[in-house]
């Protein structure tokens, strides 16, 4: 049995990860138009047809944009929050599935625990998928970690988290004060330095792989990153970097 995870591509102009677990094939998020998401799909030889499930986070344009066509074109269930629902930016969803923050649910053998967070949207979550007492944790779009997130990523087997900014490129990058200030916030994204200290605060004694996401192209650096995040990761731990315009392979689970 697979059990095997991918981001597809992971930024500010598009997110999207892929979950495999048997012949269940769950993507979540999609920022993608059809068009790229078909052809990121085709590097992990798969297609859209393969997708049974979309679980949205929020409703920020870069993690919904393919969401409401592919759901459409190929008749997906969408696992997503009321909040995130009623936006309306995904469009028609012929299959909706509400989900309630904090309380798991079923999809076929999967335990799915959609988790709060403090982020700029409705009523955003992020996503722990348990099988066979593994737990892969997917954490991005967030501006500070809460006790309650970090008691939910406990104990990981796979994570993928965001480094989103270094707090120096931001305060001197491109983007405008009120973006700065959107982007540093509590309710923003989480700079390097959280994200490190994140990754020290969580038991990492079961951790194969951890994915490093939602880099900022303008306000963050790879050195930068690596710099904080490489000496607290647990020795015998995959770390992969997901870049922008990428996808990252396969990383499994079992």
């Amino acid at each position: 049995m697979q059990y095997q995870f991918a981001t597809l591509g992971s930024g500010s102009r598009g997110n999207a990860t892929v979950v495999r677990v048997g012949d269940q094939c769950l993507l979540v998020d999609c920022g993608f138009t059809l068009r790229e998401l078909e052809k990121r799909l085709a590097l992990l030889e798969l297609s859209a047809a393969d997708i049974t499930s979309v679980l949205v986070t929020h409703e920020h344009a870069d993690h919904i944009k393919g969401v409401g066509p592919l759901a459409r074109r190929h008749t997906i269930p969408v696992y997503m929050t009321s909040g995130s629902f009623i936006s309306g930016k995904c469009g028609e969803i012929p299959h909706f599935r509400a989900v309630l923050p904090d309380q798991p649910f079923q999809i076929h053998d999967i335990t799915v625990t959609p988790v709060a967070v403090p982020h700029d949207a409705r009523e955003p979550c992020q996503f722990v998928f348990s099988y066979q007492g593994l737990k892969l944790g997917i954490l991005t779009d967030l501006g500070t970690i809460t006790p309650h997130v970090l008691s939910q990523y406990q104990g990981c087997h796979g994570l993928l988290v965001e480094a989103n900014h270094d707090l120096t490129m931001l305060a001197n990058g491109p983007y405008p004060p009120s973006l700065r200030a959107r982007v540093g916030s509590n309710w923003g994204h989480l700079n390097n330095q959280q994200t490190s200290a994140f990754l020290q605060q969580i038991d990492q004694s079961a951790l194969r792989c951890l994915v490093v996401g939602h880099i900022s192209e303008k306000n963050n650096a790879l050195a930068k990153v690596r710099e904080l995040i490489d000496p607290h990761v647990i020795a015998n731990a995959e770390v992969v970097y997901a870049e922008q315009d990428s996808a990252t392979g396969w990383l499994s689970l079992l």
